[in-house]
């Protein structure tokens, strides 16, 4: 993955990180200073994690100074605990330091290990801040978003459709697809991708626990694009891709289902083809513009004149006028028949 902005974190902050995966450390607060990531502060865990969040987060927020805030949870993890990033950037912060620290956030997840990472808030108030701003983030989060009246209307004609009975022998229908949630960090990062930091991701169903999780989050240049594409597993793919056409500059969602023939078992193949119409609804739910969809067998179908004949497909200017083509020569003249007395 590349670095959006060259800003790296300095020896301290990462000495900072290796003792903060030893269960102890509660909070590090992270800045950008003399374009470097440093560790600005950083706090041991008092109590459970909901009494220290108000007490060890509120006096590290300043009026008009963006930071991150890396806060250990109690919940464990297969690597240890799980951990909050709280991205600080004010309403009243400039410009520069909105951009700057938006597109340096990638840089500090990877530095501290994305795995470790299970939530993300990012906040522009105080509120927001507080333990109460988290847990509201978290109820908004997990409720349904509010439908339109097209789909308050199909979803009752699905209901109808499903719990309609003909006989004892009917089974109930089905709709057109299988609707895998995603995760929260799933949703995170396609958030992130909204907001610029990344602009491919990639991910993959679990079949056991039928969720969408986001495998890969990069910042991805189109000729490095086939190498992304696993050549064992089914994969969805989310790319934004940056060109010119006709002297303007685009800038478009393609969504990309890559299944590599028939390496995949059955049920992985039936999944992802199942779940890929309602992942794509979801997509179009967070916000995505998904312009177009492909199919692929291999990373190497992914070039960028191939996606340029998708989105922008040549037109043909002039046809060519069908020409009768002559018939045999020396076929002598033609011929007069009658007509049958009976058709006279």
């Amino acid at each position: 993955m590349s670095h959006q902005t060259g800003i790296r974190g300095n020896e301290q902050l990462a000495k900072v990180f290796g003792k903060a995966k030893n269960g102890k450390m509660r909070l590090i607060k992270v800045s950008i200073e003399n374009e470097q990531l440093v560790c600005s502060a950083n706090a041991d865990a008092k109590k459970d994690w909901e009494r220290d969040f108000d007490k060890l987060i509120s006096p590290l927020i300043e009026e008009n100074v963006p930071c991150y805030i890396l806060y250990r949870l109690d919940t464990k993890i297969p690597l240890g605990y799980a951990w909050l990033l709280l991205s600080w950037i004010p309403d009243t912060a400039t410009t520069r330091q909105k951009m700057v620290y938006a597109s340096t956030k990638a840089t500090l997840k990877n530095e501290f290990g994305t795995a470790y990472i299970s939530e993300e808030l990012h906040a522009t108030s105080r509120d927001e801040t507080s333990l109460e701003g988290y847990k509201k983030h978290k109820r908004d989060f997990a409720a349904p978003a509010p439908l339109t009246t097209r789909e308050e209307e199909l979803a009752e004609l699905r209901k109808t459709e499903v719990h309609t009975e003909i006989s004892t022998e009917t089974r109930h229908q089905t709709l057109g697809g299988i609707s895998c949630p995603l995760t929260d960090a799933a949703i995170a990062a396609v958030q992130d991708l909204l907001r610029g930091n990344y602009d491919y991701l990639q991910f993959r169903i679990d079949l056991e626990e039928e969720r969408i999780h986001v495998s890969h989050a990069a910042k991805v240049e189109i000729g490095d694009l086939p190498k992304q594409v696993p050549e064992d597993h089914a994969r969805y793919h989310l790319y934004l891709f940056r060109h010119t056409h006709e002297g303007d500059y685009l800038e478009n969602y393609v969504f990309i289902y890559s299944m590599p023939g028939y390496t995949c078992s059955v049920r992985e193949r039936m999944m992802y083809s199942s779940c890929k119409a309602l992942f794509v609804e979801q997509l179009t739910a967070l916000g995505v513009d998904v312009v177009k969809k492909l199919e692929i067998d291999h990373g190497n179908e992914l070039t960028e004149a191939s996606l340029q004949d998708e989105l922008h497909p040549k037109k043909i200017l002039h046809r060519p006028v069908f020409a009768k083509p002559k018939g045999p020569p020396n076929r002598g003249a033609k011929r007069m028949t009658r007509p049958n007395e009976g058709e006279a």
